[in-house]
């Protein structure tokens, strides 16, 4: 320590050397040198920081107080997100989940587009039970469900398949909708709850969302839909990636049977009803047009009566398409801008504007029908949401005259969203025809 401080090295040495002094010249040249020696040199602050986490050793306690002392020496340190990450990390482990919280959001802060740690701070604050705190999670969940639905398809791994992709994002979108939703059943918002718990199983139809639905239906006293929620939990439990076991949701259904009937009796049958009656949903669903590859290759059906819709006599014509469904607000709000485009092609046969239902539930479509009376024809998709890559909603895409996108806007239309969608569907339409026919079943805006 002493020579690399550069003081007091030759008299040590001459106390410690029994034989004779140094010669007078170098007494003399001594003083000279020590006042020409470079002033000793100051660590860094990332030698500081590597000296904070090498002193802590593996004790986290000692870990947490040095590198928030460094945090104080040096509050613009731009490694302060590896820091916080560290101190989040070295605060779950001593099982403070105050700290861990506050140092996760510190990270958001810093690094808002980092999806892994804001999900790491909505957990947080989800076990803290502060309101405030709550809050914020539910905004950091909007922020996630944004970044989900903002991923393109062209954006992903070179390793995995369209249908991988597409089924990964809609298990991301239902998984955020879910936790969204608990974090507004602990805020007593059961009305949001309820619309993300109903978003989610719309999207992917999952135990967990179901048996939430059935949660926030027996906290509104309503046991008819909370055992119907609760059957159907029932039904998806047990399988793959499925935190939900069927034993929990039997005792919940059960509780509920019994306030409703005075016994058990009937539920049995009831179960078994309503398993086959998912299963068969499910199956039916992935059956709709299982061989058709392209989109002109596909038969829908006009809703709500259901009767055959095909879309091969469109070929040729550029076909849009609006996906929405009954429980989507965003898609209730974008409805009058997409008429008002279609309009803009009142009369052209080469051109057909869509509205395709993508509720899994269609039994309500019926009644929203009757309610907004849309201006333009309605289809159920039937599976061409899922060749299109449709994961969120509203989604709009313009279909050019070979049957390919030519134009994707996701989410709800803001002001360009009229001009954008126009201008895509005449670039369409001045592409070279595939044929020289007209499509006779094109329909436009009236």
């Amino acid at each position: 320590m002493l020579l690399l401080l550069g003081v007091g090295a030759a008299p040590v040495g001459a106390q410690t050397d029994n034989k004779q002094s140094p010669p007078p010249a170098a007494q003399d040249k001594k003083p000279s040198s020590d006042k020409n020696a470079a002033p000793p040199k100051a660590p860094s602050s990332e030698e500081e920081l590597q000296k904070a986490i090498s002193d802590a050793g593996n004790d986290r306690a000692a870990l947490v107080r040095n590198l928030e002392a460094f945090l104080v020496k040096y509050p613009d340190s731009p490694q302060r997100p590896q820091i916080y990450r560290a101190l989040v990390e070295a605060s779950l482990q001593l099982r403070d989940t105050t700290h861990a919280a506050e140092y996760a959001e510190r990270v958001v802060a810093l690094t808002p587009e980092d999806m892994s740690i804001t999900l790491v701070a909505i957990q947080l604050l989800q076990r803290s039970g502060d309101e405030a705190g709550m809050r914020r999670a539910v905004n950091y969940a909007g922020r996630v469900l944004e970044f989900v639905e903002r991923t393109k398809m062209d954006e992903k791994s070179p390793q995995m398949s369209a249908e991988e992709w597409q089924g990964a994002k809609a298990r991301d979108r239902s998984s955020v909708l879910v936790l969204r939703g608990q974090l507004y059943l602990k805020l007593k918002d059961n009305a949001a709850a309820q619309k993300d718990f109903e978003a989610s199983y719309a999207t992917l139809a999952t135990a967990g969302a179901a048996e939430k639905l059935g949660e926030v239906a027996e906290l509104n006293k309503d046991l008819p839909t909370a055992i119907r929620e609760y059957a159907r939990a029932f039904a998806l439990a047990d399988g793959a990636n499925n935190s939900v076991t069927r034993r929990e949701v039997r005792q919940k259904i059960g509780n509920v049977w019994r306030l409703a009937h005075g016994s058990e009796d009937g539920l049995g049958e009831y179960l078994l009803h309503n398993y086959d009656e998912v299963t068969q949903s499910t199956a039916a669903a992935v059956k709709k047009n299982a061989q058709a590859h392209e989109v002109f290759e596909f038969t829908l059906r006009k809703a709500p009566d259901g009767a055959p819709f095909p879309l091969a006599g469109m070929k040729g014509g550029v076909v849009v398409v609006n996906f929405w469904a009954t429980w989507c607000g965003p898609c209730r709000a974008l409805e009058p801008q997409f008429e008002r485009v279609a309009a803009q092609f009142k009369g052209d046969t080469n051109i057909s504007f869509l509205e395709a239902d993508c509720d899994e539930d269609e039994s309500r479509v019926a009644p929203y029908l009757e309610e907004v009376k849309p201006k333009l024809p309605v289809v159920f998709a039937d599976g061409l949401d899922h060749l299109l890559a449709v994961t969120s909603l509203p989604t709009v895409v313009v279909i050019d005259r070979v049957g390919k996108i030519a134009y994707r806007a996701q989410g709800f239309g803001e002001d360009g969203f009229e001009r954008e969608l126009t201008a895509a569907a005449r670039r369409a339409l001045d592409s070279k025809p595939a044929a020289a026919t007209t499509p006779p079943h094109a329909t436009s805006a009236p």
